[in-house]
């Protein structure tokens, strides 16, 4: 089952040039996907009271085009596949004459909150979630390749608005900070993350960047160089 939420674009998602921002585009796909589970059955409470949580794994996002301030829009989701401890989705946005701004592909891990670690699905876990067929896009790896050569950045220890309700770094708040190291006038057509850690209340982010014609690469690493996320900005 395909699950869908209208909405229009506000100033307050807005950036410089007033259209909703790559954050805002994240935010959007990851607000379908808990109302999708919220609308289902399997929402966060019900989720937590089997001791379980879904944490994103890695995102693939495609931007077509950025909506512009007070556009209408359209926000898909659906799962397409589970396998071991892994959910796959798709999004979708779209306009009100159903032209397709964004699409993204994204992995989710089935964890135990005791142990922090995978866990497999089972028939419980996926009660309510109708496979749907798989968005036709140009997938990239899961996986993202790391450089050798980076330039390293200023070191920033993590604050309260940088948590969600896991008591982590929220997903998209990786993504701004990464943003931050884009030249001026860079302008986003993809966006790849991976997630390999989790970032808690004043822990040090060491960032790390490599540049090439195109692309931008952003490691988010702790004090001893293991990446907690791997951003990859490719221009259009």
């Amino acid at each position: 089952m395909k699950y869908s939420f209208n909405s229009r674009i506000r100033y307050s998602e807005t950036g410089e040039n007033a259209c909703l921002t790559l954050p805002g585009i994240l935010n959007y796909f990851q607000d379908c996907s808990t109302f999708h589970s919220e609308a289902i059955g399997q929402g966060m409470k019900k989720v937590k009271d089997r001791n379980r949580v879904w944490v994103l794994s890695s995102w693939q996002v495609v931007i077509s085009r950025y909506p512009r301030l007070g556009e209408n829009v359209k926000i898909i989701t659906f799962p397409y596949e589970f396998k071991g401890f892994l959910g796959m989705r798709n999004f979708v946005m779209e306009t009100e004459d159903g032209e397709r701004l964004a699409w993204a592909n994204t992995y989710w891990s089935n964890i135990n909150m005791t142990t922090g670690l995978p866990e497999k699905l089972t028939e419980e876990d996926v009660q309510g979630y109708d496979l749907e067929e798989k968005l036709d896009m140009e997938y990239a790896p899961r996986k993202i390749a790391i450089p050798k050569e980076c330039i390293d950045g200023q070191s920033f220890s993590v604050q309260k608005h940088h948590l969600d309700t896991n008591h982590h770094v929220n997903n998209c708040q990786y993504i701004q900070m990464a943003e931050d190291y884009l030249p001026e006038g860079f302008y986003v057509g993809q966006m790849r993350a991976e997630y390999k850690q989790q970032a808690k209340l004043h822990d040090v982010i060491f960032p790390a960047v490599h540049r090439e014609e195109g692309k931008v690469l952003v490691l988010l690493n702790d004090e001893s160089g293991k990446p907690y996320a791997v951003v990859e900005f490719t221009g259009k």
